[in-house]
């Protein structure tokens, strides 16, 4: 059993978005002058960064048992190409769903201490994104099977991830969380959009429904042309209330976005779709990474 088929399954490429939502979540914490605590930021980020890879073991698993990505373009599957075996990734799956839940439960401890209440609702909280993480594509009734994939996108890299972490930072929540949970959230359901226009031949074969495949080709473009407007917007909001220039040094990386709308116009072969997840990403990624070294510098 090698780990580079392991490092292969967790899709490395695909966490850059888990780390955006932590990264922003903390630059809004800076930026709204409020203290961070680094010990509760790399609890977070650890979580978050379980919770994506359980979630791209469990879809490599999942879609495996139902032969979807027989045919697929992209990255090559590890559970589908059988470098690691069904049980293998079974395993997998059980044990980093306890080792999350764990690490999870220690951070709410941390934060919350003796607040049974808030305790008991980030628990139901995080039990709820580990489940939603393998019922992405295991199991008859998957979410993901059933065109849900782009709400839960947005719940889990927006609503959760940015607004979620604000309140772990501070107990509280701020107006900025909003734009902010729609930057990370509406990007994210971009790439995933990107995805499933990739996957759109092989997902009719396949009978897997995503919202590609409710909209149609045509309407889905013009529905990810929506996503990533919204979401450039969202950004700049953030950081024209920020009130300080020097945070507008975050929006550079927005360009890569600016660049993928004009090409996205005129060229979407499948092999440029695939390209492009890893931009989109990345372009999240560093916005939300040079604000928050912004926010530690001032």
């Amino acid at each position: 059993m090698k780990i580079k088929y392991w490092i292969k399954a967790a899709r490395l490429r695909t966490l850059p978005l888990a780390f955006s939502c932590v990264l922003l979540s903390s630059s809004l914490v800076l930026m709204t002058n409020k203290e961070i605590s680094f010990k509760i930021f790399f609890l977070t980020l650890t979580t978050t960064l379980l919770l994506q890879i359980l979630s791209n073991f469990a879809n490599d698993y999942g879609d495996a048992l139902k032969d979807t990505d027989k045919n697929k373009k992209g990255e090559q599957r590890m559970v589908q190409s059988g470098k690691i075996s069904k049980s293998q990734m079974k395993l997998a799956i059980l044990v980093l769903s306890i080792i999350t839940f764990i690490i999870g439960l220690f951070l709410i401890l941390v934060v919350f201490k003796n607040n049974f209440f808030k305790i008991l609702i980030f628990l139901i909280i995080g039990i709820s994104s580990i489940f939603a993480a393998i019922k992405y594509t295991v199991g008859n009734d998957a979410y993901g099977y059933k065109a849900f994939g782009d709400l839960s996108v947005f719940i889990f890299f927006g609503i959760i991830g940015v607004m979620g972490s604000f309140y772990l930072f501070t107990e509280s929540f701020h107006w900025l969380t909003i734009p902010g949970a729609l930057f990370t959230g509406l990007l994210s359901c971009g790439v995933l959009n990107l995805n499933n226009l990739r996957d759109y031949k092989n997902d009719q074969l396949t009978n897997k429904i995503t919202l590609v495949g409710k909209l149609g080709i045509k309407n889905a473009k013009k529905y990810h042309l929506l996503l990533l407007y919204s979401s450039t917007v969202s950004f700049i909001i953030i950081i024209i209330s920020s009130n300080n220039l020097i945070y507008y040094l975050s929006i550079i990386p927005i360009s890569l976005i600016v660049r993928h709308i004009y090409i996205f116009k005129k060229k979407t072969s499948i092999e440029w779709l695939d390209s492009q997840l890893k931009v989109l990403a990345l372009s999240c990624f560093f916005s939300s990474l040079i604000s928050f070294i912004i926010g530690i510098i001032i």
